[in-house]
C-alpha cells in the first residue's frame, strides 16, 4: 500500500507547533505516511488571515503560560518559557530562522527535521537567539551539519530564490485556509483535508485510517 502524504506547515516561533512537530516525527515511522516538513512564515499567515496571537489577549496569555507547561509534560517535550516571550515572538520574530530552514529544505532536506528541532530548543528551552547568523549556524552545527554546508546555506538565506520559496509556501497555506500554526495537511478521496493545532491527532488518525496511540506511540497510555 502506498504511503499517504502528510504535510506539516510550521514556524518555530510557536510553542504549540513544537508539540505537533514532535508527534508527527514520531508517527512518521508508525503510520503508513510520507511526512513532508513545510516551513512557512507565521507572521504572513496572521496578517493575511486577520488572526491575532493568543498572548495579545490577557486571559488567553495567562492560560497559555500554564497550558504550554502542562502540554510539555504530556507530549514529553522539554519546553521552557523564555524570560521575555513577547520580545522573542513579536519583536525579534523568526523570519530569518524560517528562511534558514527553507534554504536547508532546498539544499539538505535530510537535515531539516534536526535543525528545526534545534531552533525550537533555542527558542523554547534554552532562551537563546534565533535571529543572528551565528545563532542559526550554532543550531545547524548542533544538529550535525558540517561547517562547510552551514556556510553555504547561510549565504542562501538572503537569496531571492529562498525568499520566494518561503513566500510561496506561506501563500499555499493561506490558500488552503491557514490562520495559524501548525497546519497538518493530507488528502482524502482526492481532496485536501487539514487540521489545525496540536490537539487534533485523533481526528487526523481517523482521516488517515490509522490509530492514535497517544503522544508516545508504542509506550504511551495517554490517549
Amino acid at each position: 500500500m502506498s504511503k499517504k502524504s502528510v504535510e506539516l506547515f510550521y514556524d518555530v516561533v510557536s510553542p504549540y507547533t513544537w508539540f505537533a512537530f514532535e508527534v508527527m516525527c514520531r508517527y512518521q515511522h508508525r503510520w503508513n505516511i510520507a511526512l513532508k516538513l513545510r516551513p512557512f512564515f507565521l507572521g504572513g499567515i496572521m496578517n493575511e488571515s486577520g488572526n491575532k496571537p493568543p498572548a495579545t489577549v490577557p486571559n488567553k496569555g495567562a492560560y497559555m503560560y500554564k497550558d504550554v507547561q502542562r502540554l510539555g509534560k504530556y507530549f514529553d517535550v522539554p519546553i521552557k518559557f523564555p524570560k521575555n516571550p513577547s520580545e522573542m515572538m513579536f519583536i525579534k520574530g523568526t523570519l530569518a530562522a524560517q528562511r534558514f530552514l527553507t534554504a536547508i529544505d532546498m539544499t539538505h532536506p535530510e537535515m531539516l527535521e534536526k535543525v528545526s528541532r534545534e531552533l525550537w530548543m533555542r527558542n523554547w528551552n534554552r532562551d537563546e537567539d534565533v535571529t543572528e547568523q551565528s545563532s542559526l549556524a550554532a543550531a545547524a552545527k548542533k544538529a550535525g551539519m558540517t561547517e562547510e554546508n552551514i556556510a553555504a546555506v547561510l549565504k542562501l538565506v538572503a537569496d531571492e530564490k529562498v525568499k520566494n520559496k518561503l513566500k510561496q509556501t506561506t501563500q499555499e497555506a493561506i490558500q488552503l485556509g491557514a490562520f495559524g500554526s501548525p497546519m497538518i495537511v493530507t488528502e482524502v478521496n482526492g481532496q485536501k483535508e487539514w487540521v489545525f493545532g496540536s490537539d487534533r491527532f485523533p481526528v487526523l488518525a481517523d482521516l488517515l485510517g490509522e490509530k492514535w496511540e497517544g503522544p508516545l506511540p508504542g509506550i504511551s497510555s495517554k490517549l
